[in-house]
């Protein structure tokens, strides 16, 4: 409990500072919100003016604690470019971006274990190179080509689908999976073959230890030890990598966004750092923060249990 209670700790503290350098780093980008609300009908004495009325002229942590007292409340505050709440625009787009990530992170699950498994169990054998090839092809292509590929071969030339012709859930459960299927892949792909090294190095060296010498000497198989031995032992490690793809899933999703098109927070992030829409900003960054601490912190919880070694500690 203890344990809990201090990772429940660490975690408030880091979305604190979190929300403080996204909001100080907003406030350093050149030029004004309310010269861009005004367009050319901008003078010093009406940008001022706005300023003033917006309470942009307040010290930088004034405005700060407003912000973060008003966003733990539930108002994330109004868009400057479309005169809205900044909540609703941000809960439109968070269902396309987060089908997108659990999407591509239930691909690189499904798709790794079995890989980084078989090229375990088969080390040396044609299977365990021709995959390891694979994979070092892989990690070298950054996903916003992977997606570009992708258009070209299953939208343009076999017709699977219309690159930019993006379908809701809401007209098409089926046409959106189907649409969804290829950013996913395209921000999968990489992080399916750093997971698949990851597994195959974590068994092997679990595969050497001294426990599983003794499994074999009391006439396991080498598929037994590892299935009832090794591979738990062997995960854990993989499940702090895990977290970190989760991560990197989110940060990836953003790029390939503007590949295909999708309606997703990564979208609404750039185009509203583009029109100085701070508030809109401000809130994905929160968000997508939120969901990369969280994520950690579930990691930190399955350690303890998978691992008795780290209770006590």
């Amino acid at each position: 409990m203890r344990y809990i209670i201090r990772k429940v700790l660490t975690l408030i503290i880091t979305l604190f500072m979190v929300s403080l350098l996204a909001f100080l780093a907003f406030q350093v980008i050149p030029g004004s919100p309310a010269s861009s609300m005004l367009g050319t009908n901008a003078t010093p004495e009406k940008i001022a003016a706005l300023e003033a009325e917006m309470g942009l002229d307040d010290p930088v942590l004034v405005r700060y604690a407003r912000w973060a007292g008003d966003f733990i409340q539930g108002d994330w505050g109004q868009s400057y470019s479309y005169d809205m709440p900044v909540k609703d625009m941000v809960m439109e787009k968070l269902p396309a971006t987060a089908a997108l990530v659990l999407l591509a992170f239930a691909i690189t699950v499904a798709a790794a274990f079995p890989l980084g498994i078989a090229t375990a169990r088969r080390e040396g054998s044609l299977l365990d190179r021709v995959i390891t090839v694979v994979n070092q092809v892989c990690m070298s292509i950054p996903p916003v080509f992977v997606g570009i590929l992708l258009c070209f071969l299953f939208g343009i030339t076999l017709r699977v689908f219309v690159p930019g012709n993006f379908v809701s859930f809401q007209d098409s459960p089926g046409q959106f999976f189907l649409y969804m299927l290829f950013p996913a892949l395209s921000v999968a792909l990489s992080r399916i073959a750093m997971t698949v090294k990851m597994l195959r190095s974590s068994i092997l060296d679990e595969m050497n230890k001294d426990y599983i010498r003794t499994a074999f000497s009391r006439g396991r198989t080498r598929a037994d030890a590892l299935r009832h031995h090794a591979l738990r032992n062997a995960i854990i490690p993989v499940i702090a990598f895990l977290a970190v793809t989760a991560a990197e899933l989110v940060a990836g999703s953003i790029v390939v966004e503007q590949v295909f098109t999708v309606p997703g927070v990564g979208r609404l992030l750039l185009s509203s750092i583009g029109s100085r829409d701070f508030p809109v900003a401000q809130a994905v960054v929160v968000l997508l923060a939120t969901w990369v601490v969280v994520v950690n912190f579930i990691a930190d919880i399955l350690y303890q249990y998978m691992d008795p070694r780290i209770r006590i500690q």
